[in-house]
């Protein structure tokens, strides 16, 4: 199950008692209180870590709250890799079960079975049967959110939809098949892309119907830079300690208001860098320094990206990105596309394809070239640096000359044909001059023909650019 993302760093010691910080999390997701108003079903998504789980437990809460309905919270990560119909359905059964039993609505925690004696009605009916049941003995409307839904896969997520589905039409006509009022399919990715790309034999069978209203496809947007000031100052509230505007500034850059990376930013700076000494003022190299520490590091979100990044479709989308190409050519499918997109990965800005945001964009680039690093020769004397300043021209000649010598040792990394060139210039310009250089950065995005790379050295910038040449 997805952490509480949107939950900020603990606070903890002298100077204050363990706290958490978060933001209003419904303002996320604007227009949910009138799809559940107007009984519809819809299709939540969002990459992970960015919040999902946090948002369906407060919207439980507030529905809950309200009188109106009732609401359930229930995830389906446990589904994950489950292939027997059966198995899987009665999984779901028994997570439905347990959902009600932990709720803290009495009326629904009556109605839950003992563990033992889950009515076995057939795997095609099970989850509509229960879910007929709830409806049936409350004398509310209930509100039901499928959390992890995308865990289901193949013929269980078939039977899973098709109960849905007919539970839907049944309750429009029958006074005897009552269902839920609304229903919510979170995930990772969007359901009905699944099934398309997937299940192309089932594709035009209706499994998506309850969920074709004009909003059904929502997902939930990352900190703006001004939540982000917002979360970090109830930081300084509580402690006394302030964050420059400047730091707050970098904690944008560097997330591109995605929650986790928020959160990990502010965390690393507060407890690591400064051990929770709140008398010291957050500034920008702060900043810097925690997230070069979160490239590093790789927490287990980070390595899960870039676990991906060996997938096939990831690489068709991901290559033209590194070589500044711009086209995708015909074996890139949409479904790809939105893949990638759906990870987390990947944004578009005006039809522009880049990196979601620059802490990934530099965590993926050292994954690639860290094969290449390694069958680096050691004797890669460093000739382009004196003590006042950088010789870019004879540094880039010095690659030419090291590429047409090893270009075919080298290989490709991860099967990034195309891109293995700018991926082994990477490697070569790290081995070169790291920790020699103030900093190394690169710029990457799809469609600007060029690949552009800031060294920057005793207070001096050089820029370097990386074009595409193609033949004819």
């Amino acid at each position: 199950m997805e952490s509480h993302s949107s939950k900020w760093f603990n606070v903890a010691g002298p100077c204050a008692p363990e706290k958490h910080y978060m933001l209003p999390v419904l303002p996320r997701l604007p227009g949910v209180d009138t799809l559940i108003d107007k009984e519809n079903y819809f299709i939540v998504h969002a990459p992970r870590q960015s919040g999902k789980t946090t948002f369906l437990q407060e919207l439980t809460k507030k529905i809950n709250s309200e009188g109106q309905y009732y609401a359930f919270y229930c995830s389906l990560d446990s589904t994950q890799n489950m292939v027997d119909d059966d198995k899987a359905i009665t999984r779901v059964a028994e997570q439905i079960n347990r959902a009600i039993k932990i709720s803290d609505i009495s009326d629904l925690v009556k109605l839950a079975y003992p563990d033992d004696s889950l009515p076995n009605p057939g795997t095609s009916v099970k989850i509509s049967n229960f879910l007929n049941y709830l409806c049936l003995n409350l004398d509310k409307n209930l509100i039901v959110f499928f959390d992890e839904a995308d865990c289901l896969s193949g013929p269980p997520l078939i039977t899973f939809l098709r109960q849905i589905r007919q539970g839907y039409i049944d309750r429009s006509y029958s006074s005897a098949s009552k269902f839920p009022r609304s229903l919510a399919l979170v995930g990772l990715r969007d359901i009905r892309d699944s099934i398309a790309s997937n299940h192309p034999e089932v594709a035009g069978a209706g499994l998506a119907s309850p969920f074709n209203v004009a909003a059904e496809r929502m997902t939930l947007a990352n900190f703006t830079e001004r939540e982000i000031g917002a979360l970090y100052r109830q930081h300084t509230y509580a402690t006394g300690q302030v964050f420059e505007e400047q730091a707050i500034a970098k904690a944008w850059y560097w997330s591109q208001g995605q929650p986790w990376l928020v959160n990990a930013l502010a965390d690393i700076v507060i407890a690591k860098q400064l051990n929770n000494d709140y008398s010291v003022t957050i500034t920008k190299d702060h900043l810097d320094q925690a997230a070069e520490i979160l490239i590093q590091r790789r927490d287990t979100h980070i390595d899960y990206l870039l676990e991906r990044l060996k997938e096939q479709r990831v690489i068709n989308v991901m290559e033209p990105i590194f070589i500044g190409d711009d086209y995708w050519d015909d074996k890139v499918t949409d479904d790809d596309i939105s893949y990638a997109i759906d990870l987390g990965l990947i944004k578009q800005i005006n039809e522009i394809s880049l990196p979601a945001n620059p802490i990934y964009s530099e965590a993926i680039i050292r994954t690639l070239t860290q094969r290449l690093q390694k069958r680096l020769p050691l004797e890669l004397a460093n000739r382009w640096l004196d003590s006042r300043s950088l010789d870019v021209t004879g540094l880039l000649k010095g690659f030419q000359q090291f590429w047409r010598q090893n270009a075919e040792i080298l290989g490709s990394p991860y099967n990034y044909k195309e891109s293995t060139p700018h991926l082994v210039c990477f490697a070569f310009l790290q081995r070169v001059l790291n920790g020699a250089v103030e900093a190394f950065n690169r710029e990457y995005a799809l469609g600007r023909r060029r690949l552009d790379i800031e060294v920057k050295y005793k207070g001096v910038s050089y820029p370097i650019e990386l074009k595409i040449k193609r033949k004819g």
